[in-house]
């Protein structure tokens, strides 16, 4: 029996693999937007009700496939500030490694990060079980501004009095132990990265920056200059 169901849960793992990359095949082509089961089943041959018994809906296969690609980015940052680590990069060099590796990843994966960061998907709701996926690059940048403040220090953004109990819950929710200065400015800083990204990503750097290399490297590094992390 235990053969049997070995065999049975590959061939589960085949084909759900198998209509995932259909599925990014359609994304790539025709947008979310455009995404159905049935479509897929044609594509594979398969029989529509066949398809539900792997994805009971259109939004079940969105949501694996926004859970795989924000797994796939998390990873991509982790390695990075592992290898950073590794090599006795100091705190400012392991946020530039990091914010590298959400670009690199990016520009590889352009369908699959515009799925995570472009518009909404019409009529789709992501759930709960999103949120962990989405928070592994987010939460690899927290750590490295944590071990830089429990080591040599940050230095403390400024922080205007009116937003203090803002980025005071925000530190209670996602960051805590570190200054509310810092918690703010690591939002901000996140949400230029993306935009940075995006921007390149989406053709609005076309006919504006040329050697888009050295500018990431020089806008991550006013990032890490604009959350405390200090130069080396």
């Amino acid at each position: 029996m235990s053969t049997v169901r070995g065999a049975r849960e590959r061939a589960r793992t085949e084909v759900t693999a198998a209509i995932k990359d259909e599925a990014r095949r359609m994304l790539a082509a025709e947008g979310a937007a455009k995404l159905s089961l049935r479509a897929v089943a044609r594509e594979l041959g398969m029989v529509s009700s066949a398809l539900y018994r792997y994805f009971p809906s259109r939004d079940d296969l969105l949501t694996a496939l926004i859970v795989d690609a924000y797994d796939s980015i998390g990873a991509a940052a982790e390695e990075a500030d592992a290898e950073a680590v590794a090599a006795g990069s100091p705190s400012r060099e392991r946020w530039i490694a990091v914010a590298r590796a959400v670009r690199v990843w990016a520009l590889e994966h352009p369908h699959e990060y515009a799925l995570i960061y472009g518009s909404p998907v019409p009529g789709y709701s992501a759930p709960v079980d999103t949120v962990a996926p989405a928070s592994r690059v987010g939460n690899t940048f927290i750590g490295i501004v944590r071990a830089a403040h429990a080591g040599h220090g940050l230095a403390l953004p400024p922080l205007p009095a009116t937003l203090r109990p803002e980025a005071a819950r925000m530190t209670a929710d996602f960051a805590e132990g570190l200054p509310p200065e810092v918690t703010a400015a690591l939002v901000a800083a996140w949400a230029q990265l993306i935009g940075l990204v995006s921007f390149e990503l989406f053709g609005q750097f076309n006919r504006v920056v040329e050697d888009r290399d050295t500018f990431f490297a020089h806008a991550a590094a006013q990032l890490a200059h604009a959350v405390g992390l200090p130069a080396a």
